[in-house]
């Protein structure tokens, strides 16, 4: 809300932004900025700095305050090779977590029968697949009796389209422009 009325009083729109310019202005220029903000008066839970140096070269920091109310802080460098940060106070982040016992005797279990399964069907234990019941196997012989039927269907008709093709270009003249006056 704040934002729509900083441009309404500037005169500044969306449209100015989207205009763009072929004109070079030359290399980049160094400039530096520094903010603190906070969701509430006088506290301050994100900072933000940032310095270049005119060369394409960009040094920064920012800070915040996280849900867990630990200050996490980036440092970066950005320049032609990259974004290149620098983490502090990050490391929980980074920690795997850890199994509790009752996890841990799930896995186990789970990790036991794998591999008694995968003993088993190692020596060759025969396969317990289900077998088809008389109403399938009678559906499955209807089905492959209905798609050969309607592939002859489509070989006849396709035979009688080349056919009539055929006889076609047998019968016709071929169209000779190049014989016809310009009226």
């Amino acid at each position: 809300m704040y934002i729509i009325v900083a441009l309404l009083i500037t005169g500044w729109s969306f449209g100015d932004a989207l205009e763009t310019s072929t004109e070079y202005s030359g290399p980049p220029k160094p400039y530096s900025f520094r903010y603190e903000a906070g969701r509430y008066p006088g506290q301050v839970d994100r900072i933000h700095q940032e310095t270049a140096d005119g060369s394409g070269t960009v040094h920064g920091s920012y800070a915040f305050v996280d849900p867990k109310q630990k200050v996490r802080i980036v440092e970066y460098t950005a320049d032609k090779t990259g974004f290149h940060p620098s983490l502090t106070n990050y490391e929980d982040t980074f920690r795997l977590p850890v199994d509790s016992e009752a996890v841990r005797q799930a896995k186990e279990k789970h990790f036991d029968l794998y591999e008694k399964i995968a003993n088993r069907n190692a020596d060759g234990a025969p396969s317990t697949l289900p077998a088809d019941t008389s109403s399938v196997l009678r559906a499955t012989n209807q089905h492959y009796q209905l798609y050969r039927k309607i592939a002859e269907e489509h070989a006849a008709i396709s035979a009688q389209r080349e056919a009539e093709r055929l006889a076609y270009e047998a019968t016709s003249e071929p169209n000779d422009v190049s014989h016809q006056q310009n009226y």
